[in-house]
């Protein structure tokens, strides 16, 4: 345990800063995330069926920047009474947690629940609720049952049906206690990152096809379970249900980039949040137009990011109760020169709009190789949404850093400071609704292709102990604190936990 200690920031701060009002509004909620795959480890306990995380770790381990996977992880499945004791000592509102859809359906489809699986999800959910805190339950979170993606996996529209019936398995089973769901996280890793680089599961490279015919079944897939919750649950449980998008901003390099800025903004964002936000449905014009350009001119004779119909538009128009936010990062953007190689990630460059994207120089670098600290990027994206789509209620779903290991991360909690009072900016200067706030993560876990060296967690977890021994950082510290007095301290006394 750290000695205690004053972090006194006024000394370097103007005046102004020190006397801001930095109190958040009444009710503001404070939570912590994790993702199934990522903690959970037991990957073939019981019934258990196979992911295509398994399956990608197992076939390519040179893929994981350390070798690692996550078969064990932080042996949530095992040590669940311990991730409620830490969600307890933070004093968390809520707890982020995602289901495994293999574990809970082990043949990927509703014929078969499974036992263990279903009972290692009602003794997290019950366990938290004892203790007063909220389960906010993500059904997918990128761990597909392999047995689905044999059938083609999001590229299948079929998937749009598979996915709402394991939704109902969930609603049912669930359902009575859980008021917060999350239908998908984060499309835009689902399909663009996926396709585009073959760097994650299921690592199929499709940067022209698979990545479009994916983004369509994932958006429709989305709506089904929406709708099927808000006509069959929501009169008895009343809860909420929304699909969370991953935001990189874009700023122009210079103002005649702005137009492309614009147009990144919609091919990251816009793309997933366009037909369920927005006033008229359907896919953002410009980027619509965009896209079947380039298809065009590749010499496809129909569009490849298939159009909605005017009963689809419909149908996916208004699938929200409110907009939940993953946010980490920006970009600078500007037209490609010609001769230019372009990069696989959507947000590291974008062949489709003949663009290139960099940081600034001055934003600080982290961990991982696509993560730049940009605070004020998370204010210009909330207003941002905020002007596309309405006055509509934004919880932060996500936000953290990724370090190396150790106790004294004070980095991570300057992080969290800059970002937090832009987010408070945006509340109180800009008038954007935003009701909550969730740090990646609470513990230490299995970072996809970054494996187990990147750290985000609130607590460090010893991946060498059997244990998997979880220990408070400092910024654990921070945030008790912050969750306690609902409000950015900048002299806090550390406590213990």
């Amino acid at each position: 345990m750290y000695r205690n200690s004053i972090v006194v920031l006024c000394a370097v701060l103007t005046v102004t800063s020190c006397t801001e009002d930095l109190t958040f509004p009444p009710g503001f909620l404070w939570g912590a995330a994790t993702a199934a795959y990522q903690v959970e480890g037991a990957w073939n306990a019981s019934d258990k069926g196979e992911s295509v995380w398994d399956r990608f770790c197992h076939e390519h381990p040179e893929k994981i920047a350390d070798l690692t996977n996550g078969d064990v992880a932080c042996d949530s499945y095992h040590l669940w009474k311990r991730d409620i004791e830490m969600a307890v000592e933070l004093g968390l509102h809520f707890y982020r947690l995602s289901i495994s859809w293999p574990r809970l359906l082990p043949s990927g489809f509703s014929n078969h629940i499974s036992e263990d699986g279903k009972n290692y999800y009602n003794n997290l959910i019950d366990g938290l609720l004892e203790k007063g805190i909220e389960p906010f339950v993500t059904l997918y979170h990128w761990d597909l049952p392999q047995s689905l993606q044999d059938l083609g996996g999001w590229a299948n529209p079929l998937v749009a049906d598979w996915f709402v019936d394991y939704a109902r398995v969930a609603y049912t089973l669930f359902g009575d206690r859980v008021k917060w769901w999350i239908t998908i996280n984060e499309p835009l890793i689902i399909c663009d990152v996926v396709y585009n680089s073959g760097l994650l599961a299921p690592s199929i490279i499709s940067p022209e096809v698979g990545n479009h015919l994916c983004t369509k079944n994932v958006v429709m897939a989305h709506a089904k379970a929406y709708r099927l919750y808000d006509e069959e649950f929501r009169p008895k449980y009343h809860g909420k249900v929304s699909v969370a998008n991953h935001h990189i901003w874009f700023d122009p390099l210079s103002p005649a980039d702005a137009e492309l800025a614009e147009l990144a903004r919609e091919n990251c964002v816009g793309k997933y949040s366009h037909p369920i936000y927005s006033k008229t449905g359907g896919w953002p014009p410009a980027l619509e137009k965009a896209l079947g350009d380039y298809h065009s001119k590749l010499g496809y004779t129909r569009p490849i990011l298939q159009p909605f119909t005017q009963q689809e538009i419909e149908y996916v128009r208004g699938t929200y109760d409110f907009y939940a936010l993953n946010q980490y990062t920006s970009r600078l953007i500007r037209p490609a020169r010609e001769g230019e190689t372009f990069g696989p990630w959507p947000f590291a460059d974008a062949i489709q709009l003949n663009a290139k994207t960099q940081a600034d120089k001055s934003w600080p670098t982290t961990l991982s190789f696509w993560f730049f600290v940009h605070p004020e990027g998370i204010r210009r994206q909330l207003v941002w949404l905020k002007q596309q789509y309405g006055d509509i209620e934004f919880v932060i779903t996500e936000n953290g850093l990724s370090t190396q290991a150790g106790l004294d991360d004070h980095d991570r909690i300057d992080y969290y400071k800059k970002y937090l009072r832009q987010i408070l900016l945006a509340i109180k200067e800009d008038g954007v609704n935003v009701t909550g706030y969730t740090a990646w993560t609470l513990m230490d876990n299995f970072e996809w292709m970054d494996g187990l060296s990147n750290k985000f967690g609130l607590y460090e977890v010893d991946f060498n102990n059997p244990l998997r021994t979880r220990t408070p950082r400092a910024s654990a510290h921070f945030y008790r604190n912050l969750i306690k007095t609902n409000k950015l301290d900048l002299g806090f006394v550390q406590d213990e936990l």
